[in-house]
């Protein structure tokens, strides 16, 4: 049984072969998404070699106690913003083996918008040794909708970031 779908797949795909070609190791740090881009990447077999960890950090303590996320940057901007995104996903990567990061945090719906933040809004970020992208997106539709397509983006970000 296959749990996403096949352009899903096929970015996982590249995600690894991109990772594999540099040998990279990749971790996740996900909140809006709740562990569907880990679970993309490790759906497709032989991801073990790429994949080292993905952190689930869902509530705000746990953006802080296992990322690093500081309380003074989730206090003045908050969960869903550049910053957040950026202190998590160099939090995966320093707290990881790996040599490559990916951070989501965002509103997924339906409720919880607000008019600075409105539902679709996510924030991205990939990391490396070198270097820290940060990008947002509002994406239209359902929570389903928003969750895949922001799985999309996020490996989308991660091959960009470890291409060779």
């Amino acid at each position: 049984m296959d749990n996403f779908d096949s352009e899903i797949r096929a970015r996982a795909i590249e995600v690894l072969d991109v990772c594999r070609a540099r040998g990279w190791l990749a971790a996740t740090a996900e909140s809006c998404t709740g562990g569907l881009i880990a679970g993309a990447l490790t759906e497709i077999a032989g991801s073990s070699d790429v994949v080292d960890r993905g952190f689930v950090t869902y509530s705000n303590q746990a953006k802080m106690e296992m990322l690093g996320v500081a309380e003074a940057t989730l206090a003045l901007h908050g969960a869903v913003s550049e910053p957040t995104a950026r202190e998590m996903a160099e939090g995966a990567r320093t707290r990881s083996r790996a040599a490559v990061s990916v951070a989501v945090t965002g509103v997924a719906g339906p409720g919880g918008g607000s008019a600075e933040k409105p539902v679709g809004l996510v924030h991205f970020a990939a990391a490396t040794a070198e270097k820290t992208i940060a990008e947002h997106r509002v994406f239209e539709g359902d929570r389903g909708s928003v969750r895949h397509q922001t799985v999309l983006y996020a490996l989308e970000m991660l091959r960009g970031l470890a291409k060779v």
